[in-house]
């Protein structure tokens, strides 16, 4: 502003001058000359002075400043540095501003500064700083911090009346870089939930109303950029927590593979609306190359979901999620809670009515075709404990499920089902290898963890025949171990071919004919995915 002025002056003085020159002698000249210089000397003089006059009169404003804080939040403030200039225009800028929480909140245990700035700064009109309220375009904020305490400190207190203090300021724009929020909580066994926020603009900042912003932060797990627009306020400072906002955010290519035994690029839009420690969230998430380390092998997600964050203990409440893993339909809810130092546990009750088991089997396992294919419907709770273990060594699911129109990769799999069930309606002359694919489905409750599918009561029923199963399957599909029994509609006699194997057998039949059933038989399946072996399991015959 002195620049201007100055220049302002000099301008006007030598226009002067110069439409004189014709008609002044030289001493008009020379005294002209000397006016010029009186002039930009007294200009200086008073910049001068009035510099002098604002250094000293910095403490009394930093004071004022300190005060008009203290009474709007009702609690001690403190500032290291604030300093005035005019040698660049009206400059203020200060330095290690924190402001406490009231000091009910602090003897409650409180005791990190409600908001903490490094630096702070930002340059004004004189006309600005005489009007009420003093006017502010933009001010430029580093390093700042606002650590809301829990909720039970914040409600120590009696309600209390807000006062706005001597200097009344209203500013058009707040930008901050390098901010910092955090929740706290006074759940020992919860971390605080912490927000980095790499940029914000925060608009119309000193009415009582919404104030406009637009921030842009980098989430660490998993890592990605999210950009929010939206409205924030106006402060509560009774309870900051308590502050209202509102917005909508994309959140871009988010690494999953930040988050260990997973894989993936994220992409999710959506809108929120709330407190800052209760927000409630609507959106959708995709991720076309989805995938678990068991396998490694990308099928695409889609989530439609609705959940509250509680910034308070740090858990997010999903209610519900919509999702499709490849062309499967499913559903979930539940929660993924805070663990204090542990990170996350997630627990889900998933529902698929009618998926496709190959979807399911072509994310969590590795061989290649997966086993069967059939349309699958499943209930099953889902767990991942906390750790820094993979996901997949974390995961647990336990339920039931039903399997329908299965059919099995393996031709040679296929095969031995498809003459089992032709044996077991007594037709074995057809049972031959290249046989018409059969009609089966499948029943059973599952518990997996570890890599390993345990299997109970597992009921396959094909034309002629079931076969009652129950033991282990490894994801990684080198491990079959199951054990039960085959009961057929026809007897052991009448499943072979020849006349002189028929007659043989027919004194083993009244040793198997039990339960209502032609023939029943103690079976086995052992060996790996690409290596089946079939066998009976006389040994435990009697086995359920």
């Amino acid at each position: 502003m002195a620049s201007h002025i100055q220049a302002s002056i000099l301008s006007t003085v030598k226009n002067y001058v110069r439409q004189d020159q014709g008609t002044q002698n030289p001493r008009a000249h020379k005294r002209w000359r000397w006016v010029v210089w009186v002039a930009l000397i007294a200009v200086f003089v008073l910049l001068f002075v009035a510099e002098i006059m604002l250094k000293r009169a910095e403490p009394i404003l930093k004071g004022r400043v300190i005060e008009t804080l203290s009474t709007r939040f009702d609690s001690h403030v403190e500032l290291d540095d604030l300093q005035v200039s005019l040698i660049r225009g009206l400059a203020i800028s200060g330095k290690g501003l924190r402001i406490f929480a009231p000091d009910d909140v602090v003897a409650a245990g409180a005791k990190a500064p409600l908001i903490a700035i490094q630096q702070f700064e930002f340059h004004a009109g004189l006309i600005g700083l005489f009007l009420k309220p003093t006017h502010v375009r933009t001010v430029h904020v580093q390093g700042l911090a606002i650590n809301i305490p829990p909720k039970s400190m914040r409600q120590q207190g009696a309600s209390r009346s807000r006062h706005q203090g001597k200097l009344k300021i209203v500013v058009d724009e707040i930008v901050f870089d390098d901010s910092k929020l955090v929740i706290g909580t006074d759940k020992p066994d919860k971390d605080p939930k912490t927000f980095d926020l790499k940029h914000i603009v925060l608009r119309d900042v000193g009415s009582h109303s919404a104030s406009p912003y637009e921030a842009w932060l980098t989430n660490a797990i998993p890592k990605g950029e999210i950009h929010a627009v939206g409205t924030f306020g106006p402060w509560d400072t009774e309870a900051p927590g308590d502050s209202t906002v509102t917005g909508k955010y994309t959140f871009e290519h988010a690494d999953l593979s930040t988050i260990k035994g997973i894989g993936g690029l994220l992409h999710s839009v959506g809108e929120f609306t709330g407190r800052l420690d209760r927000i409630e969230v609507h959106g959708t998430a995709n991720v076309p190359d989805f995938s678990l380390d068991t396998a490694n092998h990308p099928v695409p997600l889609e989530t439609r979901f609705s959940a509250i964050v509680d910034g308070i203990s740090g858990d997010t409440y999903l209610q519900p999620v919509d999702a499709k893993l490849g062309k499967s339909q499913f559903s979930c809810s539940g929660a993924v809670v805070n663990h204090k130092g542990q990170g996350h546990s997630i627990d889900l009750d998933v529902r698929v009515p009618a998926g496709r088991i190959q979807d399911f089997l072509e994310l969590a396992v590795k061989t290649q075709p997966v086993i069967m294919t059939g349309v699958l419907g499943m209930k099953t709770s889902l767990h991942i404990r906390p750790g820094k273990e993979s996901v997949t060594q974390k995961l647990e699911l336990k339920g039931d499920f039903t399997l329908q129109q299965i059919h099995f990769t393996n031709p040679d799999v296929q095969d031995k089902v498809d003459m089992l069930s032709l044996r077991a309606e007594g037709l074995p002359k057809q049972a031959k290898p290249g046989a018409e694919d059969v009609t089966s489905g499948m029943t059973g409750r599952f518990q997996m963890a570890d890599g390993k599918l345990n299997l109970q009561d597992l009921n396959y029923a094909m034309p002629g025949a079931t076969v009652e199963l129950a033991g282990v399957y490894t994801l990684d599909g080198k491990k079959f171990d199951f054990t039960g029994k085959v009961r057929t509609q026809a007897k052991l006699s009448q499943m072979v071919a020849t006349k002189w194997k028929s007659w043989m057998l027919k004194v083993a039949d009244p040793f198997f004919h039990k339960h209502g059933a032609g023939a029943e038989i103690p079976v086995k399946i052992t060996g790996t995915n690409t290596a089946p072996k079939f066998g009976l399991d006389i040994g435990n015959k009697d086995k359920p």
